[in-house]
């Protein structure tokens, strides 16, 4: 699917933008499925200043969505209709302060801030190297592995409203609760302040080495794959229930349910979106039928369905 180019309109709105903007942008290369239709719009903002800019000027009517490093996004195969925003580099820096703290924008990778914390000798942040995404990510899903969540460690989080108003949230306004934050929607992550605990540099690396290899040894890396497919319900896992409904190994296509770790698809090459999320709910079908329990999507799936 080709969307209209809203490039020349949104430069004519806002001659000041210092960010990229880019018509029918591919979003493949954007996730870690490979997979999906186009955005209409994509937009890399120049710093917070820039965004806030840009979010003021858009039209009502556009639809917006963020994507970090895209381990849980799934584009489906006609496109996303509106505004795509990546934040790049201007979004990944990682400062140490004072009082045990670390400062991260949205954009900064959560392994990289677990690294910054542990070599800064900062306890607390080392379940960070387990979430394959971004600070950004994190924070709207509370993000959590390996024994600690975001709302264990955040002070402090900012963004940008739809209405381009920069905004602070203190770690009790956010609303946690597992895997979720009630933040609107439409606020934009830009940044968050994080504080953790006296440690040994050489002991929190340990630690972190260990997460990694148990990460190596029991799910898929270095595939073309997404994060948790499924949310644990309470009281369960998913991976179990998934399991038990004999869907270990199950394909559609090119899409494959992991034989390493069952709560993660996988993307063998040629799947499309409508092979990844139609092998999905085949899943969600299966553990209904035997446990009766309704799985729930932990991986963002976003856009239209294929033209016909």
């Amino acid at each position: 699917m080709t969307f209209p180019d809203l490039t020349a309109d949104l430069r004519a709105r806002i001659p000041e933008l210092r960010g990229t903007l880019e018509a029918n942008a591919a979003t493949a290369p954007l996730s870690w499925f490979r997979t999906g239709g186009p955005a209409q719009l994509l937009f890399a903002p120049a710093d917070e200043a820039d965004l806030a800019r840009f979010l003021a000027a858009l039209p009502a009517e556009l639809p917006l969505m963020v994507v970090g490093l895209g381990s849980n996004l799934l584009v489906r195969d006609g496109g996303l209709p509106g505004v795509l925003i990546r934040l790049g580099k201007p979004f990944a820096e990682i400062a140490v302060e004072p009082n045990r703290r670390v400062r991260a924008g949205a954009g900064a990778a959560d392994v990289k801030v677990a690294r910054t914390a542990a070599e800064a000798g900062i306890a607390g942040l080392s379940f960070l190297r387990g979430i394959p995404g971004t600070i950004g990510g994190a924070l709207r899903m509370n993000g959590g592995a390996y024994g600690g969540e975001v709302k264990d460690v955040l002070v402090e989080a900012r963004g940008v409203t739809r209405a381009g108003d920069v905004v602070a949230y203190t770690n009790a306004e956010m609303g946690f609760t597992y895997r979720h934050c009630a933040v609107p929607d439409d606020v934009i992550f830009t940044g968050a302040l994080f504080e953790g605990r006296p440690g040994d540099p050489a002991e929190i690396l340990a630690e972190m080495n260990a997460i990694t290899e148990a990460r190596s040894s029991s799910q898929p890396v270095n595939t073309r794959t997404g994060g948790s497919t499924f949310k644990n319900p309470p009281g369960r896992k998913a991976w179990e229930l998934i399991d038990a409904a004999g869907c270990r190994g199950l394909r559609r296509g090119d899409a494959q349910v992991s034989e390493l770790h069952c709560n993660f698809l996988i993307n063998h090459g040629k799947a499309s979106a409508a092979d990844i999320e139609g092998l999905g709910e085949d899943v969600r079908r299966r553990v209904r039928e035997t446990s009766g329990v309704e799985l729930e999507w932990e991986i963002k799936r976003v856009g239209l369905a294929a033209e016909g």
